[in-house]
């Protein structure tokens, strides 16, 4: 197949490059390389992804896609976004990067592109609101500017659906974390914080949300068996994670563990639509795609240390 993935220089973006490129498709990937955090930490993710042959287009979703994209894609993996959970982040960049640049990029997969099989909306838990326990079928209750945005996002996706006007399908991920987490990210942040022997921000009373953390190796298995399951998905939401459910504390008490050294905590006030727990619901998933998660939490959280300490120290 020829499958396109948006946001293909990011974190989990990247990874499922490398691996549709291993299951032999031709990936075409876009990114416009956007400097809400460093641009060049992407460009590491970009010179692994090219290496392995992905086409890597630099390019906004907002640009005139006619005249970038390729138009017999096969299917298309839609990561980018307006990423996290930010204060300082302003509502209009949540908009354009969410809403705006995914309904430009339905109108070229419905009006230019040859034959769109599947359109994979790349959503998340955050649109659940406070405690992200629910099944699909349950009312979304986003708390934050970015949940709500992927919300109206996944809803533009769907709503072309079921008019007939494509395929689709949304995947709520959960708590991703492992190889190229973003470094604002809690597993990245807190890594470089020890290493560097710098303060790490703890929000109040975060040491106790509780989160389905979930390995990126994994959630890429569950990416990847769509391309399997295509009639079974359409215009459908499927939560993707790990059933295992661990706090913020833990995680970072394994982190020093793993490293061998404590990391030095500096307490700041709450984060304004930060999430209490998340406890991913997958029957669907296991129904649908046979998905299973099967990465032990540390041994998750070792990889990711490693890719640290290759990449950056």
């Amino acid at each position: 197949m020829k499958i396109l993935v948006t946001g293909a220089a990011g974190f989990i973006g990247s990874h499922l490059c490398e691996g549709l490129i291993s299951k032999g498709h031709e990936v075409v990937g876009i990114d416009n390389f956007s400097t809400y955090y460093d641009p060049k930490l992407k460009a590491i993710n970009a010179d692994d992804i090219k290496n392995v042959g992905v086409t890597l287009l630099v390019a906004d979703l907002l640009d005139d896609l006619t005249t970038i994209l390729p138009t017999d894609i096969d299917v298309i993996y839609h990561f980018a976004a307006q990423p996290g959970i930010s204060a300082s982040t302003p509502f209009v960049d949540y908009e354009r990067n969410n809403i705006q640049a995914t309904q430009n990029l339905l109108q070229w997969a419905i009006h230019q592109n040859a034959n769109t099989q599947l359109f994979v909306n790349i959503a998340t838990s955050s649109i659940y609101g406070l405690h992200a326990t629910s099944t699909e079928e349950e009312a979304p209750m986003p708390v934050s500017d970015y949940g709500v945005t992927k919300l109206a996002a996944e809803q533009l996706v769907l709503a072309s659906q079921r008019s007939g006007k494509l395929p689709a399908c949304s995947i709520r991920l959960f708590s991703v974390y492992g190889p190229r987490e973003r470094p604002e990210k809690l597993y990245t942040k807190l890594i470089k914080a020890i290493y560097e022997e710098t303060s790490f921000p703890l929000y109040e009373g975060s040491e106790h949300h509780e989160r389905s953390f979930t390995y990126v190796g994994d959630i890429i298995d569950g990416l990847e068996k769509l391309l399997d399951h295509q009639a079974a998905c359409n215009g459908e939401i499927i939560n993707l994670g790990s059933t295992d459910v661990y706090t913020t504390g833990q995680g970072i008490a394994l982190i020093e563990k793993i490293i061998g050294k404590k990391a030095v905590i500096e307490h700041v006030g709450k984060r304004p639509g930060d999430q209490l727990k998340t406890s991913a619901t997958i029957d669907k998933a296991r129904k649908l795609l046979d998905y299973t998660p099967t990465t032990d939490f540390e041994e998750g959280l070792k990889a990711q240390v490693a890719w640290y300490r290759e990449k950056f120290l």
